[in-house]
């Protein structure tokens, strides 16, 4: 929920640090958002990926730093296991995309229970049903990305559960006198918004042989938290 949004707000050209190249802001957004509907277009069922390169540059201390990306766009009944059966094709392109990669985010939308503002809370699943799709990815991972070396969890629409410009300054990128440096904000994402899900987390965690596990929040509304992402992934994994 969100992702095609998100990826879309990234290629935003009023950015920070980070900034994509190669892919046109006003021309993504007329192939990905319906303004009659006011949001982006529905990713179909039809097919497990919708994929689309991007070149990622973060804009670092030490130079910029480039980050090739493979946005993959799932339908939510790729999860399913009667999906995976009646497109085992499709099922297999998609893990074969997702082993090659070295860095993953995971956008993960927000449960009822959390919701904070006017959006209608029955768009969402509830906080049980975010914990059983969290032993989903336990299981995924565990199974099929063992070797990924960055994993990201990114609750997204942050706006709807919490004061987003606020976080967003206590959060915040600077690349000299940072408030907080990457160890402290995850702990920090950790423990007021991924508490319920710690066990989870930590079985993904121990899973991974040699990756590492963090958590972030996401939201198109605040720049900030948009770009965190991307920063520790180009500080980690990028080229010159």
């Amino acid at each position: 929920m969100g992702k095609t949004h998100l990826a879309l707000e990234l290629a935003n050209p009023k950015s920070n640090y980070v900034r994509v190249t190669g892919q046109d802001y006003e021309f993504l957004k007329a192939l990905l958002y319906s303004e009659d509907a006011g949001k982006t277009l529905a990713t179909g069922a039809d097919v497990a990926v919708h994929d689309r390169s991007f070149d990622i540059q973060v804009k670092l201390p030490s130079g910029p730093k480039s980050i090739p990306l493979q946005w993959l766009d799932t339908p939510g009944e790729v999860w399913r296991n009667s999906w995976q059966k009646d497109k085992s094709g499709e099922w297999q392109r998609f893990l074969d995309e997702i082993r090659q990669s070295q860095g993953i985010l995971l956008i993960i939308p927000p449960y009822r229970e959390l919701i904070r503002s006017e959006a209608n809370p029955q768009e969402f699943m509830t906080k049980q049903q975010w914990l059983n799709r969290f032993d989903q990815w336990v299981e995924f991972f565990s199974t099929d990305c063992r070797k990924v070396r960055h994993l990201l969890l990114c609750l997204n629409k942050a706006d709807l559960f919490c004061n987003a410009e606020k976080e967003g300054r206590q959060l915040r990128y600077e690349p000299r006198g940072a408030v907080m440096n990457w160890q402290q904000r995850d702990n920090y994402v950790r423990q007021r918004f991924f508490h319920s899900a710690e066990k989870q987390i930590q079985q993904i965690s121990n899973s991974l042989s040699e990756g590492s596990v963090r958590c972030f929040l996401t939201t198109i509304h605040n720049r900030s938290l948009l770009e965190l992402p991307w920063i520790y992934l180009g500080t980690f994994l990028a080229s010159n």
